[in-house]
């Protein structure tokens, strides 16, 4: 079953330019999760770094979720970009790339849920993602 599922990703560099879009857009969508539920308005948008900082609860976590979005995202879009230009199996690209923004999502979910072990796990498994487009690529050169 999961072979008919992982034969379903193109074997085209799109789907992991599509995935690396994606992955850049998520921490923007915490950002705004954490500001709607934070009751955020236009006079904060003077400081919104401190209105984001003084939040607890739901908001604040749609803010750690940002946070750790933007951290890990320069890791994952070098190992993508690593693995592309030396021409590492563009399928085993594109399933760890769209693997990665799944997990990334999920974690998101867990995190806003506070379902700390799970989100953890998680986050674990989308370091793993990361790591394993580098390793993919060292086979390569």
């Amino acid at each position: 079953m999961l072979r008919s599922l992982l034969s379903l990703i193109p074997d085209t560099p799109s789907v992991a330019i599509i995935a690396m879009m994606v992955a850049c857009a998520l921490p923007f969508v915490f950002a705004m999760i954490a500001k709607m539920l934070g009751g955020f308005k236009e006079a904060n948008n003077a400081q919104p770094r401190e209105f984001l900082a003084k939040l607890t609860g739901l908001p604040a976590r749609a803010n750690a979720i940002q946070q750790n979005s933007f951290e890990s995202l320069p890791m994952f879009l070098s190992a993508v970009l690593l693995a592309m230009m030396l021409f590492a199996s563009q399928s085993a690209i594109n399933i760890l790339a769209c693997l990665y923004v799944a997990i990334r999502i999920a974690y998101g979910i867990a995190y806003l849920m506070n379902l700390a072990l799970f989100r953890s796990i998680l986050w674990t498994l989308s370091m793993a993602c990361i790591v394993m487009l580098f390793v993919i690529t060292l086979r390569v050169v």
